[in-house]
């Protein structure tokens, strides 16, 4: 099984719970074939660069998860026959991304924000 990280944008007009639904839906899904969720992220509702579908806001959520290859074709098809789904990207982690990924999540600074901090004190 390789690491995948999935961002997908919602339309805004889901309700929280509508929203929370999804999310279960998606990670149900991730485990009824054969996968595993490692770790996901809700970012709730943030500006879009441009606009989709007349929207200029959209519900971010974020799942890394383990997966067999062929499980994204089949995760593909369920995002694109979603209505509530504006946008969708899936991504493959390399090492470097997973261990990145472990100590962000745990809250352990990562190097690049100790460089941000430097800059900023120094």
């Amino acid at each position: 099984m390789k690491n995948y990280e999935l961002m997908v944008i919602f339309t805004p007009v889901l309700s929280e719970d509508e929203f929370k639904n999804a999310q279960k839906r998606y990670s149900s899904f991730l485990t009824e074939n054969g996968g595993e969720e490692v770790h996901q992220i809700t970012w709730g509702l943030r500006s879009l660069a441009y606009p989709i579908q007349k929207k200029t806001t959209g519900l971010y959520w974020i799942l890394e998860y383990k997966a067999p290859s062929d499980f994204n074709e089949k995760l593909k098809t369920q995002l694109l026959r979603d209505e509530s789904v504006l946008r969708h990207m899936y991504t493959a982690l390399d090492k470097y991304a997973v261990e990145y990924n472990a100590r962000k999540a745990k809250g352990v600074s990562t190097s690049n924000e100790k460089i941000k901090e430097e800059v900023n004190n120094g």
